[in-house]
C-alpha cells in the first residue's frame, strides 16, 4: 500500500469513527422528535451532527455521504423554522439516511458491494427529496457515477448491514470517563491493554493478602520473645539464692539483655511492617479498584440501537409501542454490556411481538393504544438487576398448557396440577414456541432458551413473572464485572474448589437418617420436594478425604428447573476471587471454569456449574453413583456388615429392614430386581437378601447377573419367597443363590440364623 493509500485509509477510519458517534446522535435525536417534533433542543443537536458529517465526508472526499448529509441539514433547519413539522415518515427517512451515511464509512468493500452502496445511496436521497417534496430547497444533487472507491484490504468484506451494534462507542469519548468526573484529555486505550492492566492490578492485590500470614507469624515470635524473656527472668530468681559462679550469671545477664534488645528490634520493626502493609493494601485496592472503573461503562450503551430496534419493529407489526430506560448510567464491566447485547434483544423483540397487543386490542381492553415497554437496570449486592416489564396481556396460560400438551412434554393430569410458576419454566425450553406459524420475527423456538443459556454464561439467572391481561416482567441478575466472582469456598478431595454463588439455592448440613434411597439414588426432602444427592469428589474423580464434621455438608446448586445436592467434605467459607482465566492451550477444562487464588495464596479452580450439571445428568445416566455417605462408612474402618435387601413389597421390605438393624447391620433396600442389581454395582454389600418375584427384573435373574460378575461372584446371596415347593427352591439355588428361605415358614430367628450361618455377626 503507498503512502498516499495508506492516508486514505487512515482518513476513512476516522470517518468511520465519526459516523458512529454522530449517527447515534441522529438516531436518538430523531427518535425523540418523532415524539415531540417541535423539541428544540433535538433539532439543534440532529441538525449539527448532520453538518458535521456533511464536512467529514466533504474532507474525506466522500461525495455520496456529503450528498446525504446535505439534504439532511438541509431539511432539518425547516424543521427548526417552522417550515415544516416533523411525521414519522419524515423520520422514516431522516433514519434511512443515517443508516446510509454509516455504510458510507465503511472500509474494505469490493467493487460489487461499492457499486451496490452507490445504488443504496441514490435511493436514500430519491427518497429524502420525494418524502419533503418541494419544502426540500438543498441545491444537493442524486451522483448519477459512483465515486472514486476507497482504498479495499486483500480479503473482501460483506456490505455492512443497517441493524448497528449498540456497542459502538463515539470516537471522542473512548474510555473517557463521566461528564462529572471533570474535563481531563480522553485517550484511546485498546480493551486488551485494559484486561492485562486489570488482570495484573488483580493479581498484585491477591499477591499483596499474603502479607497477612507474615504479619501473624512476627506477631508469634513477639509473644515467644515475651515468653523467653519471662524464663530468664525466672532463671536469674532462682539463681540469686544459689552458688552459681560469676561467668554464668554474667552469660545470663548478658542473654537478657540480647533478648530485650531483638524485643525492641522487633517491636520497631512491627510499628514499621503495620503501616507499610496497611498503606500498601489500601492502595493495592486502589490500583485495583480504579482499573476496575476504567472497564466499567454505563448501561447506556447497550441500549443505543434497542430503542431503534423497538420502534422500527413496533412499526413493522402495525403496533405503537414506547421503551422507558430507567438507571442507564448505571456502570457495567464492558464484557458483561456486550454479552448482554443479545438477550436483551431477545427479551425487547419478545415483549413487542408476543406482549404488546394491537392497538384496537388494547383500546377494546380499556388501555391506551400505545404500549410501553419498562427497562431498569440497578445495583444490589455486587450484581446488576435488571427488571424488563411491559403492559400487554400477560401468557395465556389455557394457550401455555394447550402447547405443552401437544408436544407431550408433560401428561395432562401433571399440566392441570402445575403452578403459574412450573408453567412458566416450559417457556424456556430449547425449541419451545406458542406461535403455530413462523415469521420474521417468531415461531421458530428461539428465544428464551437462548436468554437462559447467555444469562447462565455470564453467572447469572432469569425469572419470569406475569398478571393475565396486565403484563409480564423479566428479572435479569448478572455480575456487574466477571473479572470478581463472588463464590462459597468448598473442600472436596482435601483441595479447595469454589462455587459461584449466583448458581447456589442453599448450603445444608444433613444427618445420616434424613437421607433415603430410592431406585438406586439418595434423596432428601428440601422445601416439600424430593433433592438427588451426588457426591462431589466423584464427580470430579477425587479420593474421598477424611471429614470430622457433623452431618454432610451440602451444597444445592440450580440448573434452569433442576435442583441437585452436591455434597462437599467441609464449607470453607465466601469469598470475593479475582478470576483468573486458564491457559488458552489447555481448551475447554470439563467442569472448571477458571482459576482464582486465596488470601494466603492456595489456588483454587472456579467450578463451571453448567458442566456440573452436564456431567451430573452423565452420572445418572450411567447408573453409577456411590453414595454419599461412604467416607462415613470408611471412616468407622467397616465396624458393620452390610446387608442388601431387594422385594416389592414394602410390608415384607420393612420387616427384614427392621430385624437385620435390631442385631446391628447397617441394611439398604430395594425395589425390585432392576433397583438392586443398580446398587449392586454402586456399592459394596456383605449380602444380597431378594424375592423371586419382581417387576422388571425377577429375583432369578438378578441372583444370576451377580454370579457371572466377576465382582460379585463371591457375594453371599439368600432368596426369601412364598414359593416354597422343591422345584421352586431347586431353581433359587440352582441360579447361584446360598440360601433358600420359604415365607410360609418365615419367622424372625429363621431370617436372622440364616444371616448368622452366611456372614457372621454384624461387628467384625
Amino acid at each position: 500500500m503507498t503512502p498516499d493509500q495508506m492516508r486514505d485509509a487512515s482518513l476513512l477510519e476516522l470517518f468511520r469513527m465519526e459516523a458512529e458517534a454522530q449517527t447515534q446522535v441522529l438516531d436518538a435525536g430523531l427518535l425523540v422528535l418523532e415524539r415531540d417534533p417541535t423539541h428544540a433542543g433535538q433539532l439543534e443537536a440532529c441538525m449539527r451532527a448532520a453538518h458535521s458529517l456533511k464536512g467529514a465526508a466533504r474532507i474525506v472526499g466522500l461525495d455520496e455521504g456529503v450528498n446525504v448529509a446535505h439534504v439532511m441539514e438541509d431539511l432539518l433547519v425547516a424543521a427548526q423554522e417552522g417550515s415544516l413539522r416533523l411525521q414519522s415518515d419524515h423520520v422514516d427517512a431522516l433514519l434511512q439516511g443515517s443508516d446510509a451515511l454509516l455504510r458510507i464509512g465503511q472500509v474494505g468493500l469490493s467493487a460489487e458491494q461499492q457499486a451496490q452502496l452507490s445504488e443504496h445511496v441514490v435511493a436514500v436521497v430519491t427518497r429524502l427529496q420525494t418524502v419533503f417534496g418541494a419544502t426540500v430547497s438543498s441545491q444537493a444533487k442524486v451522483p448519477t457515477v459512483p465515486p472514486p472507491k476507497p482504498p479495499a484490504p486483500s480479503v473482501e468484506a460483506p456490505l455492512p448491514v443497517t441493524e448497528r451494534s449498540p456497542t459502538h462507542e463515539p470516537a471522542q469519548d473512548m474510555n473517557a470517563e463521566p461528564a462529572n468526573e471533570g474535563r481531563g484529555r480522553v485517550l484511546r486505550v485498546s480493551a486488551q491493554r485494559l484486561d492485562h492492566l486489570l488482570d495484573m492490578s488483580g493479581k498484585s492485590l491477591v499477591e499483596f493478602q499474603r502479607i497477612k500470614p507474615l504479619s501473624e507469624s512476627l506477631a508469634r515470635l513477639k509473644r515467644m520473645q515475651a515468653t523467653t524473656r519471662r524464663a530468664l527472668d525466672g532463671l536469674r530468681e532462682a539463681t540469686l539464692e544459689s552458688s552459681m559462679d560469676v561467668q554464668a550469671q554474667a552469660l545470663l545477664g548478658e542473654s537478657r539483655g540480647l533478648l530485650a534488645e531483638c524485643q525492641q528490634m522487633l517491636m520497631q520493626h512491627m510499628e514499621a511492617f503495620d503501616e507499610f502493609a496497611w498503606q500498601g493494601e489500601k492502595r493495592t485496592q486502589a490500583l485495583y479498584d480504579a482499573a476496575l472503573t476504567s472497564r466499567m461503562r454505563p448501561f447506556a450503551d447497550v441500549l443505543s440501537g434497542q430503542v431503534r430496534m423497538v420502534r422500527d419493529l413496533a412499526r413493522s407489526l402495525g403496533k405503537q409501542v414506547r421503551l422507558e430506560v430507567e438507571g442507564d448510567s448505571t456502570q457495567v464491566d464492558r464484557y458483561v454490556l456486550e454479552r448482554l447485547e443479545s438477550p436483551l434483544t431477545h427479551l425487547l423483540r419478545n415483549a413487542v411481538d408476543h406482549g404488546i397487543e394491537n392497538p384496537e386490542q388494547r383500546i377494546n381492553g380499556g388501555k391506551a393504544a400505545e404500549g410501553s415497554i419498562r427497562l431498569s437496570a440497578r445495583h444490589h449486592a455486587g450484581m446488576l438487576v435488571l427488571e424488563l416489564r411491559d403492559n400487554g396481556g400477560g401468557v395465556d396460560l389455557e394457550r401455555l398448557k394447550r402447547s405443552v400438551r401437544e408436544r407431550k412434554l408433560s401428561t395432562p393430569e401433571t399440566i392441570a396440577q402445575l403452578s403459574e410458576e412450573e408453567l412458566l419454566a416450559f417457556l424456556f425450553l430449547p425449541g419451545f414456541s406458542m406461535r403455530e406459524q413462523v415469521t420474521e420475527v417468531s415461531g421458530r423456538g428461539v428465544g428464551l432458551d437462548a436468554v437462559m443459556h447467555e444469562i447462565r454464561q455470564l453467572r447469572g439467572s432469569v425469572r419470569m413473572q406475569q398478571q393475565a391481561g396486565q403484563g409480564s416482567v423479566f428479572i435479569i441478575e448478572v455480575p456487574l464485572t466477571l473479572s470478581v466472582v463472588r463464590s462459597l469456598v468448598v473442600e472436596i478431595g482435601a483441595e479447595a474448589y469454589a462455587i459461584p454463588l449466583a448458581h447456589i439455592e442453599r448450603m445444608v448440613r444433613l444427618e445420616q437418617e434424613q437421607i433415603v434411597q430410592l431406585e438406586g439414588r439418595q434423596h432428601f426432602w428440601h422445601e416439600n420436594r424430593h433433592v438427588g444427592l451426588i457426591a462431589a469428589s466423584q464427580l470430579l474423580q477425587k479420593a474421598v478425604g477424611n471429614d470430622q464434621q457433623d452431618g454432610i455438608p451440602v451444597v444445592l446448586i440450580n440448573d434452569r428447573d433442576m435442583l441437585y445436592g452436591l455434597t462437599v467434605e467441609r464449607f470453607v467459607g465466601e469469598r470475593t476471587l479475582v478470576v483468573m482465566p486458564l491457559d488458552s492451550r489447555l481448551g475447554k477444562v470439563r467442569d472448571v471454569s477458571a482459576g482464582a487464588l486465596l488470601d494466603d495464596g492456595t489456588p483454587v479452580l472456579i467450578l463451571d456449574v453448567e458442566d456440573i450439571c452436564s456431567s451430573i445428568g452423565k452420572l445418572l445416566g450411567s447408573g453409577n453413583l456411590q453414595r454419599v455417605d461412604s467416607r462415613e462408612k470408611q471412616a468407622r474402618g467397616r465396624a458393620r456388615k452390610r446387608v442388601l435387601v431387594v422385594d416389592d413389597s414394602l410390608t415384607v421390605r420393612e420387616l427384614e429392614r427392621k430385624l437385620l438393624l435390631s442385631r446391628g447391620y447397617d441394611v439398604a433396600v430395594a425395589v425390585d430386581g432392576m433397583d438392586g442389581w443398580n446398587m449392586l454395582r454402586a456399592e459394596s454389600f456383605d449380602l444380597l437378601i431378594t424375592d423371586i418375584d419382581m417387576p422388571r427384573m425377577d429375583g432369578i435373574e438378578l441372583v444370576s447377573l451377580v454370579r457371572r460378575d466377576s465382582r460379585l461372584q463371591s457375594l453371599p446371596v439368600m432368596v426369601v419367597s412364598y414359593k416354597d415347593r422343591e422345584e421352586d427352591r431347586q431353581r433359587g439355588l440352582d441360579a447361584g443363590a446360598d440360601y433358600y428361605l420359604a415365607k410360609a415358614s418365615f419367622h424372625d430367628e429363621a431370617l436372622l440364623d440364616a444371616v448368622q450361618v452366611l456372614i457372621g455377626d454384624a461387628q467384625e
